[in-house]
């Protein structure tokens, strides 16, 4: 067995109708040669005719070497897949495949990919032949949980998916483990809503103070929300968590209590942002915005004191 060379799936070869994920390698005549990367790279051939639905006119318009492509299989001759010989064993189509089929394709493909690097790296760290691994781990977890990689994930948070699996070496369990953690933990999202917050009564900075505490009051060590003056009345909302969506529905909450706070005390709340996951450059537009309305305030003379609300929110 080779250490780092191996199928992605426990069976030799595609079932017909199925879509896989091809490299081109040659283009000639007949169509275009292609390797099966999810099947060990064995060899496939695209047919002239199963191209494309129209009318060919350049072969090179339509696949070109060294792209990968989602084709159907059309055949397997799984007598001749057992010896060496110039030309192809599978034939295949590019042009009956359906959207949909790249889809789901390029999803599982991605998948397989990941898993497959994952169990390289534990072949080469333990001295264990790939097929080793795939077969009493890979493929067992394969078909408990429709994919491996989506056991791998899931033993993150739950151990429990191990119990049933026969680990070829304590040393083999020790570096799945740490490699799965290190490479698939998920990162946390970053979320920000911008608001503007306002209230000229005559207590009017405490009020808006008080209604932006509400925004911290339901944090838990897991899921917190971070309230940060921009510059009166312009307040940003942040918070991290790894799902987008209930990070973003945490701030419509937060916001929603703001405003209703605000309004006992006559004031107003405006979203000038909606709650939604931003990005390093979005965090360094509201960097460069703050250091921007820093240098104004510092510019305005007769600023002996700072006001309190400069300061934003007290603990």
């Amino acid at each position: 067995m080779s250490l780092t060379n191996c199928r992605f799936y426990e069976e030799k070869y595609p079932e017909v109708d199925s879509s896989v994920m091809v490299n081109v390698k040659q283009i000639a005549e007949m169509g275009a040669y292609v390797k099966l990367l999810e099947y060990d790279n064995i060899d496939g051939m695209i047919l002239l005719s199963e191209l494309s639905r129209r009318r060919i006119r350049s072969i090179q318009k339509l696949i070109r070497i060294g792209r990968n492509e989602v084709v159907m299989v059309l055949r397997v001759d799984k007598e001749k897949g057992k010896t060496i010989r110039l030309g192809s064993y599978i034939d295949l189509s590019k042009r009956r495949v359906s959207p949909e089929d790249v889809i789901k394709c390029e999803e599982r493909y991605n998948k397989s990919k990941a898993v497959h690097s994952i169990m390289r790296h534990v072949a080469e760290a333990t001295q264990t032949p790939l097929e080793t691994l795939y077969k009493q781990i890979g493929w067992p977890l394969d078909k408990r949980y429709g994919h491996s990689h989506d056991a791998f994930k899931l033993s993150i948070t739950s151990p429990e998916v191990w119990n049933e699996i026969e680990f070829p070496s304590e040393a083999v369990r020790k570096e799945l483990m740490q490699y799965i953690s290190k490479k698939l933990t998920p990162l946390p999202t970053k979320v920000r809503a911008d608001i503007e917050v306002t209230c000229f009564g005559y207590d009017g900075i405490d009020a808006v103070k008080d209604a932006l505490r509400t925004a911290e009051e339901s944090n838990t060590p897991e899921s917190q929300i971070r309230v940060k003056l921009v510059a009166p009345p312009l307040y940003v909302l942040t918070s991290q968590c790894l799902d987008k969506n209930m990070g973003i529905q945490m701030l419509e909450e937060a916001i929603q209590r703001i405003d209703s706070r605000i309004k006992q005390s006559g004031g107003g709340c405006i979203v000038k942002m909606p709650p939604k996951a931003v990005t390093e450059h979005d965090d360094a537009a509201l960097q460069e915005l703050m250091e921007k309305r820093e240098r104004e305030n510092m510019e305005v003379s007769g600023d002996e004191s700072q006001s309190e609300s400069d300061e934003g929110v007290p603990e």
